[in-house]
């Protein structure tokens, strides 16, 4: 796996690509590499001004490319439908976007910022875009999680952080939830013999804008890794052959097997993905009586 590169990928025409938080950083390096391999392809942002900057350096970049940008707020669930409803058609969802270690907020729906938007909005999007994935043969979500998934812990009884609040901890259990969240996906859709798998991705430390560190930006992100090697576990989820389903894959693309005891629970994996259904109102229907 580690002497693979984009030059490996397949072609994507006739595939259809989604990429959220794709108007900068490792979702448009995603967006741009798919694009530049043929696929159709989706430019998910809250920012119609960076989104619509993005899709014109992916037309220059790729003449001739297929891509356009919508509008998708994931702190906002009435924001996901309406970008759910405008969609015809995906064969690889990128649930890339996210935002990490801010001050304790609330999404517009009431929840916690951090798990609202990394978990909740993916979450969601995720079912409701559910039919079409499941009519697009060979189809594949892919959530980017982070190693910082060991540092977080799932408190049913507390999800809102309200008996106490860590910026750090907080961006560790939105990162859990993407991992539980891909492996619960990935075992009801086996049951289902449906024809999607799930897989989710630790990128490693790449110099995006995702972690705000004021005057130190600048000598940090030389130290980081470019967002176009940032994409790579990504690019390598959605289109790898090899893979089959519930993978984790690492920024080296050697596969990580997660030492968190939360993440080897399939009993928290299930409890999380009913409360995230109770809470978003998407129920993943084809998937529910399996």
């Amino acid at each position: 796996m580690t002497n693979w590169s984009p030059a490996s990928m397949p072609d994507l025409t006739g595939r259809a690509a989604i990429v959220t938080g794709a108007s900068g950083g490792i979702g448009l390096a995603t967006a741009l590499e798919l694009a530049r391999h043929g696929a159709r392809v989706v430019v998910a942002a809250r920012d119609a001004a960076k989104g619509g900057a993005a899709v014109e350096l992916i037309r220059r970049e790729v003449p001739g490319a297929h891509v356009a940008y919508g509008r998708l707020d994931l702190a906002d669930l009435a924001s996901v439908r309406r970008f759910a409803e405008d969609v015809d058609r995906v064969d690889l969802l990128i649930n890339n976007a996210g935002i990490a270690m801010v001050s304790r907020q609330e999404t517009k729906d009431g929840f916690e910022l951090q798990f609202g938007t990394n978990h909740l909005g993916h979450f969601a999007l995720t079912g409701l875009l559910l039919p079409l994935l499941l009519a697009a043969p060979g189809a594949r979500v892919v959530n980017v999680s982070s190693d910082a998934y060991a540092a977080g812990r799932i408190d049913f009884d507390d999800l809102g952080m309200e008996r106490g609040y860590g910026a750090m901890a907080a961006y560790g259990r939105s990162k859990l939830a993407n991992l539980l969240f891909t492996l619960e996906l990935q075992r009801r859709a086996q049951r289902a013999g449906a024809d999607l798998i799930g897989v989710a991705t630790h990128p490693g430390m790449t110099a995006t804008g995702i972690v705000k560190l004021g005057p130190l930006q600048p000598l940090v992100r030389l130290v980081l890794k470019s967002p176009a090697r940032g994409a790579l576990s990504s690019l390598y989820a959605a289109t790898s052959p090899a893979l089959r389903g519930g993978e984790f894959v690492g920024p080296k693309l050697k596969l990580i097997t997660p030492s968190s005891r939360s993440v080897r629970s399939e009993e928290v994996a299930e409890r999380l993905w009913e409360v995230s259904a109770e809470l978003t109102g998407v129920r993943f229907e084809a998937l529910a009586h399996s």
